[in-house]
């Protein structure tokens, strides 16, 4: 039995990939049950943009946040603490009566998950090894991918059998269930688990002293990691456009019904848990092969989201259901393979703050889920067609492919040092960066 028991690195990256799935199923179940509580509740789309996009404020804000949170008090009580939250917000949603409730269960849940990936970035620092973080940050993102594409087809089949109200119920208890699972399964430092081996130890990265830093560390490292932050909001522009709208684009440009419509969603969001994966593993094997960081992160980058572009020009220009589904499919495999390379980043560049590094990343480029949902709104209700809509997110993307070209993930960021601390203050796999002296 001791045999088919996972080791401990891989029971922590398993729990992190179901957290992942389950708030990705928490976010994007908003837009597969729009589709019925829309008319319910005397929505707009604007409206709707307004309630799709309200999730991603409060998140913004707490990327930051929870990414400095979680390298202070580690990411089990930071894990714990968004856990709870999200769960309550999502259970609060079934319980909305109109668009103000709507928009403040959302901007709960934007409240609960904002914290949770740069956290997860937090945890793997200590507990993956450097040549397999492209790869771990493309398995769990994957997850999220699976989330999206299960989303669909669970809030139908509970809105079918029970209501729409009746699925954040039942996914507000799966919410709770990972809380409990979470606290029982994780230690801050690898060493402090059961299960692990000798030989596990010895592949991680190991823990020394954390120094004491001069002021304005955060804002120096904000502005190192401001062009990979763009590249980002590139990338989370055609993500949130896609989780939003893909349910109601397939019914009203191609008058699906929501069963259909449903199918083809899910076969956009499949894909994208293919591109994770794919992603992932090419950059940790270019970067092993090479050893050159700038072809294993940013020029895969500039190439996937190159290939993301190209892939919309055919749905604008062949207004066909199938061949929507086929092209928004290739779009979003090249989107998603965006993230192996793009989260392991924070960990190249800044591996002893890697959960501030990955929330100032996420925290700013994730501002596109703001904006993204609402524009496409508003150009739906005014233009009557998403052509629009696709030819300003290809604009979005050829951005992105230039600023990939400034990210500079082989160049560590190196803090001021004020003074160090007595060698008995040891964190979680924080290395110890040298005195900048520019």
């Amino acid at each position: 039995m001791k045999r088919l028991q996972p080791k401990a690195t891989t029971m922590v990256l398993l729990m992190l990939c179901l957290m992942y799935f389950i708030t990705y199923v928490d976010r994007v179940n908003i837009s597969t049950a729009a589709g019925q509580f829309k008319s319910e509740l005397g929505l707009s789309n604007t409206q709707l943009g307004f309630v799709f996009s309200a999730f991603a404020y409060p998140y913004v804000l707490f990327q930051f946040i929870g990414g400095w949170v979680s390298d202070r008090f580690g990411a089990k009580r930071t894990l714990i603490a968004c856990a709870f939250i999200w769960a309550v917000a999502t259970t609060l949603t079934g319980l909305a009566g109109g668009f103000a409730t709507l928009v403040a269960a959302r901007l709960l849940l934007g409240l609960g998950e904002g914290a949770t990936f740069p956290a997860s970035t937090s945890a793997m620092a200590s507990w993956v090894r450097k040549d397999k973080r492209g790869m771990a940050q493309g398995i769990t993102h994957s997850s999220a991918r699976l989330g999206n594409a299960v989303a669909p087809m669970l809030v139908l089949a509970l809105m079918t059998a029970f209501n729409w109200r009746f699925s954040f119920y039942l996914l507000g208890a799966l919410s709770f269930g990972w809380l409990v699972l979470w606290y029982v399964t994780y230690t801050e430092k690898p060493a402090d688990h059961p299960r692990i081996t000798d030989d596990e130890i010895n592949t991680l990265p190991p823990p020394t002293v954390r120094p004491v830093e001069m002021p304005g560390t955060w804002a120096r490292l904000y502005r190192r990691l401001l062009p990979v932050s763009r590249v980002y909001f590139c990338y989370n522009w055609i993500l949130w456009l896609m989780l939003d709208w893909m349910p109601l684009y397939f019914m009203h440009t191609f008058h699906l019904n929501i069963k259909k419509a449903v199918i083809f969603t899910s076969g956009v969001f499949v894909a994208g848990v293919f591109g994770d994966l794919v992603g992932g593993l090419i950059s940790d094997k270019l970067l092993r092969r090479t050893g050159n960081l700038k072809l294993a992160r940013s020029y895969l980058v500039a190439f996937c989201m190159t290939m993301t572009g190209l892939s919309l020009i055919p749905v604008v220009l062949i207004h066909d259901p199938m061949y929507s589904l086929i092209f928004l499919a290739a779009a979003m495999f090249f989107n998603e393979m965006n993230i192996g390379p793009m989260w392991a980043i924070p960990m190249d560049v800044a591996y002893d703050r890697s959960g501030t590094a990955s929330g100032i990343m996420s925290g700013t480029g994730f501002t596109a889920a703001i904006v993204s949902p609402v524009v496409a709104g508003y150009l739906i209700d005014r233009l009557g067609n998403w052509n629009v809509t696709f030819l300003l997110s290809i604009g979005v993307m050829a951005c992105g492919v230039l600023m990939t070209f400034i990210m500079k993930p082989d160049a560590p960021f190196v803090a001021r040092l004020k003074q160090a601390m007595p060698s008995e203050h040891v964190s979680r796999g924080a290395a110890v960066p040298l005195v900048d002296k520019n």
